[in-house]
């Protein structure tokens, strides 16, 4: 077993070059260490063509008009809690493609394509993390994998939204990525306030597991900052990176505290926050999590209840989220794999197909007719 650390590894075990040597304070927690390529190998393995590198910058100028108020579209971040299945993954892709064509008057759509999975404990942490779902964790195998299916769904002509998690992850599928999330459980990181000052797409923050709004806000302010950070290149050399700030990081609201916070009095006291601490930032609501009170059946509401405040002359609400998959609910992964259900979450309960093209359908008909009636 290569690269043993700790007590129970051997002298010989301890070198790592003929000159060089482990001393017994190094590593001491570190059972195994596996190699992985540089970013830059993916890149050349899965190369951007032109026309996705195009529908990229394209779909984050438009988030970026849509922020600032540019482009009165809603911004629909809509896709599985995570991937775990990228065949069924490329199915809803397809699905999503089609009634993005359809809609894009009012709505524009972007995938939501999570291969990283915070854990409250523990538990799978993602497609990138452990990509067999055995405990094998090839995350070499994981990454090419991420990579491969962000470049067919950019092929469809459709944007791709994900959670920066990991801070080395952006280096091996930046390029792919239109906006990005930065989770409850991340938003009071440093760690995560940095890196989002340097990604090339807007980013959502947030607000904390317990409902409050002072860390997204103060995330918000600090992204939006120049930073120095350790981090490494595409040739995986560690570097200190120097960052501009991120002008395009915006406020998410999705609950917490065992309340939401989507109703027209919770978004009038999130514009108030911002405005007090001299934030100028559109609102996503996300419909999931604490908003749905963990049901995704109310999702639909959620969604309902948002469009209702736009219909009457709320002004800040760019966007929203919405956990679907191709079957609704979820299921545990079992020992079995052969036994998991096609097109259902391993995480979070979502919608079906069937609710989430019915309620994006509905959206777009209130927001076309606002549009019309001059509202």
């Amino acid at each position: 077993m290569a690269g043993l650390r700790g007590p129970d590894s051997s002298e010989d075990e301890r070198h790592l070059s003929g000159n060089a040597v482990f001393p017994e304070t190094v590593d001491v927690n570190i059972r195994q260490l596996d190699p992985i390529p540089a970013p830059r190998y993916f890149l050349r393995e899965l190369p951007l063509t032109d026309d996705m590198s195009d529908l990229v910058l394209q779909s984050r100028q438009q988030i970026r008009d849509i922020l600032h108020g540019r482009d009165d579209r809603l911004l629909v971040i809509v896709g599985p809690c995570s991937i775990h299945d990228p065949k069924a993954a490329h199915e809803y892709a397809q699905r999503l493609a089609a009634l993005k064509g359809e809609l894009e008057d009012r709505l524009m759509i972007v995938m939501r394509v999570y291969f990283e999975k915070p854990r409250t404990v523990v538990g799978w942490k993602g497609y990138i993390n452990d990509p067999d779902m055995n405990n094998s964790f090839n995350m070499a195998k994981g990454m090419l994998k991420a990579r491969e299916l962000m470049i067919k769904i950019n092929e469809m002509g459709l944007a791709v939204a994900t959670e920066a998690l990991d801070p080395f992850g952006p280096q091996y599928l930046g390029e792919l990525v239109s906006w990005y999330a930065i989770g409850a459980r991340t938003t009071e990181s440093q760690t995560h306030r940095e890196m989002a000052s340097g990604l090339s797409a807007p980013v959502g923050f947030k607000n904390g597991t317990d409902g409050l709004l002072d860390s997204s806000i103060n995330a918000v302010k600090a992204s939006r900052q120049s930073h120095y950070f350790l981090g490494i290149y595409e040739n995986g050399q560690s570097s200190i990176l120097k960052t501009k700030g991120n002008r395009y990081s915006h406020l998410v609201l999705r609950g917490g505290g065992g309340r939401p916070n989507f109703d027209t009095v919770s978004v009038m006291l999130a514009e108030k926050a911002l405005k007090d601490a001299g934030v100028d930032s559109r609102i996503v609501v996300d419909c999931s999590h604490a908003n749905s009170m963990k049901n995704p059946d109310l999702q639909p509401f959620v969604l309902n209840d948002c469009i209702t405040q736009i219909v009457n002359g709320n002004k800040s609400i760019c966007g929203v989220m919405l956990e679907s998959n191709i079957n609704a609910g979820n299921q545990k992964i079992p020992a079995d794999l052969s036994q998991l259900k096609y097109g259902v979450s391993v995480t979070d309960a979502c919608i079906d197909w069937e609710t989430t093209e019915h309620a994006l359908r509905m959206t777009n008909r209130r927001l076309l007719d606002k549009k019309l009636n001059g509202e």
